[in-house]
């Protein structure tokens, strides 16, 4: 698919080839990640259907990916959406990589029957919030989040 400058990009699903490229990207969004941790993640990931990992490349090099995350929910009768990762490589920032992403993702909602997608992005993502905003996104809330200690093994 082309983007703008005509240069080519292939989307496709993840691999557990991926995982090198998948935790430099993950690192982008400061979430320190090794290359071994996401190894584990996308077996884990990749072993449930409900999740979606899918990657951009250019001329051959993984520069952005999306998780999603299919679910049931309390409140429709119809499964829900939601985007739990979005990243793109710097140097493909504003190219249109991201935006082809969210149209692949949405794609695979579709044929997932989700028509209902949500996605949570930090308080001081203002470019974020523009992006999804301009894709047809609206706030609808705030989330809240809290780190449980571990329990004690006894």
């Amino acid at each position: 698919m082309p983007l703008e400058g005509d240069v080519e990009v292939t989307i496709r699903h993840a691999q557990s080839g991926d995982a090198a490229a998948l935790a430099q990207l993950m690192c982008k969004l400061d979430y320190e990640t090794t290359r071994a941790e996401m190894r584990q993640r996308l077996r884990s990931i990749s072993s449930d259907e409900r999740y979606s990992t899918i990657v951009a490349e250019i001329n051959g090099v993984v520069c952005g990916m999306i998780g999603t995350l299919t679910h049931a929910s309390y409140e429709h009768n119809d499964p829900s959406g939601k985007i739990i990762a979005l990243v793109v490589s710097k140097q493909q920032r504003r190219s249109g990589v991201g935006r082809t992403l969210v149209a692949a993702a949405e794609k695979d909602f579709a044929r997932r029957n989700v028509s209902r997608v949500t996605v949570t992005t930090r308080f001081e993502g203002k470019a974020a919030h523009q992006f999804y905003e301009a894709l047809g996104y609206s706030k609808t809330g705030f989330r809240f989040a809290k780190n449980l200690p571990p329990i004690s093994a006894h």
